[in-house]
């Protein structure tokens, strides 16, 4: 925990930079301190080489605690495509403080990210801020996107859209799920909570939804069920099913699917969409 004179430090304050090495020329990386609530929490910023200020990007990484943790290739590649990045890395990761409630009040960390990032308006521009959500990320970039005025665009890639259906699919996440969420049939809002598809239509956001249909880890019945309700509600979105593919693309169609997200979010930086057009791929 902070101490008492850490209460008055403003959330998204920047407590703490370190240059690390890059994890690709042209881009520099810095991990991040930063206030949110009474926690110092952490992330990576990706920044491309030149002069900014670029389009800012939040990156929501999946898993929990050190299992998972940001994907650095699908960070740098973004990056490299012109994007200011910052990856949180959650509360209770990397010796952040706080604990991981897997949606529930860490979704603060990825609020006061935004603030983070509009205090560096040499490296990022005043656009809306696009959201990125890789596997369990999907549940805090569309928190985001529902929540926050300053979000723009979204794009989940093998996105978790319903955690009912994961403690079904995965046996393997039970006890953890357990742990940290509750029990599903006494905790059942909890688990409704973290289900973007069952408040799709709060969100008001373009949303780009990425799967593979062999997913094992994430199965793409959870793109199905948020694409659905997305319909549903008028939204603007685009389904993009990567046939035969699991949770990790190979090199080639990771390459593919970052170009579809950074296509995504350019022809929709500019400002938010008017309701009730949707948009599905062929």
């Amino acid at each position: 925990m902070t101490n008492n004179s850490d209460t008055e430090i403003a959330d998204g304050t920047i407590v703490s930079s370190v240059l690390l090495d890059a994890p690709a020329p042209g881009l520099s990386l810095h991990e991040m301190t930063y206030k949110s609530g009474n926690l110092h929490v952490k992330g990576y910023l990706l920044v491309p080489g030149g002069g900014g200020p670029y389009p800012g990007l939040l990156y929501c990484r999946g898993g929990i605690g050190g299992f998972g943790m940001v994907r650095m290739n699908h960070a740098a590649a973004l990056a490299a495509k012109g994007y200011a990045v910052f990856a949180p890395f959650y509360r209770g990761s990397a010796s952040g403080e706080g604990i991981d409630k897997f949606g529930g009040e860490d979704r603060f960390d990825v609020y006061n990210a935004f603030k983070l990032m509009r205090s560096l308006p040499d490296v990022v521009t005043s656009a809306p801020i696009a959201l990125a959500g890789f596997s369990r990320g999907a549940i805090m970039a569309l928190l985001a996107a529902r929540d926050c005025a300053d979000a723009g665009p979204a794009a989940v890639w093998n996105g978790v859209s319903d955690l009912l259906l994961t403690y079904e699919e995965r046996v393997d996440l039970r006890r953890m799920l357990k742990r940290v969420v509750g029990h599903p049939g006494k905790n059942r809002e909890a688990y409704e909570d973290r289900s973007p598809h069952i408040w799709a239509d709060r969100i008001r956001k373009p949303v780009l939804i990425v799967h593979g249909t062999s997913d094992d880890n994430v199965g793409v019945a959870h793109s199905r069920l948020l694409a659905d309700a997305l319909e549903r509600a008028g939204a603007k979105y685009k389904l993009e099913l990567f046939e035969g593919l699991g949770h990790l693309f190979p090199p080639e169609a990771e390459a593919r699917a970052i170009h579809a997200i950074d296509e995504w979010f350019a022809s929709h930086r500019a400002a938010d969409l008017p309701q009730g057009s949707s948009t599905n791929s062929p």
